[in-house]
């Protein structure tokens, strides 16, 4: 994205001291940088939180944009760095060990309707937002996330990204080399060139397998919703820690044991959506009794083949996820 107004205009607007010129200016950036706090931060409602944070931040040192960069340039900074204060007073969100890779319980879908508008900007390529990627890159010590994030996804050059975290140019590249070595044993078999965006929407066969998989769960068709599923499946249901890989008869064994498709779990209703960049489809349940069926969960697809390789479930009863509605 270029900045279209002139850098005097920006350094006026900026350091008038009008909170609604400021505002004017600002605003247009929120969803881009409220993406890159989700990478930097694998949840939603934190990243929303701290791209308020961000502003807050930027109003309060409004006298320090000189125009030494662009006003862009200037907010991505801030944002980074408050999302790195949040990482440094977390106990809860350091790095994931390799063999813990599934214990990322603060993980949260994003929704597709918040992304940034503009489908050729890096910001919001598919292969940098999937969840997939989202969790590799918690692998990541904070700081060698911020140097991975700005060189590799947006595209910043050494100078500056050293700039932004008052790091050296030496230092940068240090921690990019180390980030893109975790990087790959993270993301084996997936395309790495996170730059240059491949594509954005479904395919045909990911939007044919959501469709089956509602189906399968309004029918009660344990025998449908198994012939979706890879025999590899890695399976995970958060906040529960774990991430399975296991067989698609034992898959479906395994939800019904825990009493999914039995009497009383059994009225389902299924929404399709887009997560990340991902096919989801949105799971209701009504409980005997219950007039309406109410959001039990969501369900995130990786399809490969037109089979799910990938199921992440989050448990969304009695929380408003993602704006779905609570009841159908």
């Amino acid at each position: 994205m270029t900045d279209d107004r002139s850098l005097g205009d920006d350094i006026a607007a900026v350091r008038s001291g009008d909170t609604a010129r400021f505002a004017a200016l600002t605003e247009r950036y929120r969803r881009e940088l409220q993406v890159h706090c989700y990478r930097m931060l694998a949840n939603y409602a934190d990243a929303q939180d701290l791209t308020q944070e961000t502003f807050l931040r930027a109003w309060h040192k409004r006298e320090s944009f000189k125009g030494h960069a662009a006003l862009r340039t200037w907010l991505y900074r801030i944002a980074t760095n408050a999302c790195l204060d949040f990482l440094d007073k977390r106990n809860d969100r350091t790095p994931v060990p390799s063999e813990l890779a599934s214990e990322l319980r603060y993980l949260q879908p994003y929704p597709d309707r918040m992304l940034p508008e503009d489908p050729q900007e890096s910001v919001v390529a598919r292969e940098t937002i999937e969840l997939a990627f989202i969790v590799a890159v918690q692998h990541l010590p904070p700081r060698q996330r911020a140097v991975f994030i700005l060189r590799d996804v947006l595209g910043w050059p050494a100078s500056k990204a050293a700039e932004a975290l008052e790091l050296t140019v030496a230092s940068v590249t240090s921690a990019l080399q180390r980030a893109r070595v975790t990087m790959r044993e993270q993301l084996p078999g997936r395309r790495l060139d996170w730059r240059s965006p491949a594509t954005h929407e479904l395919s045909d066969d990911e939007r044919s397998v959501v469709r089956s998989y509602i189906d399968a769960h309004e029918r009660n068709d344990l025998g449908g919703l198994s012939s979706l599923l890879r025999d590899d499946l890695r399976f995970a249901m958060l906040p529960d820690s774990g991430t399975v890989t296991t067989t698609a008869k034992d898959a479906v064994d395994g939800w019904v044991s825990g009493g999914l498709f039995q009497p009383g779990h059994d009225d389902w209703r299924g929404v399709p959506t887009t997560v990340n960049r991902m096919p989801a489809a949105a799971l209701y349940l009504r409980a005997p009794g219950d007039p309406e069926h109410r959001l039990f969960a969501i369900a995130v697809l990786h399809v490969v083949d037109g089979k799910i390789a990938e199921l992440t479930g989050f448990d969304a009863t009695g929380q408003p996820w993602l704006d779905l509605p609570p009841t159908l």
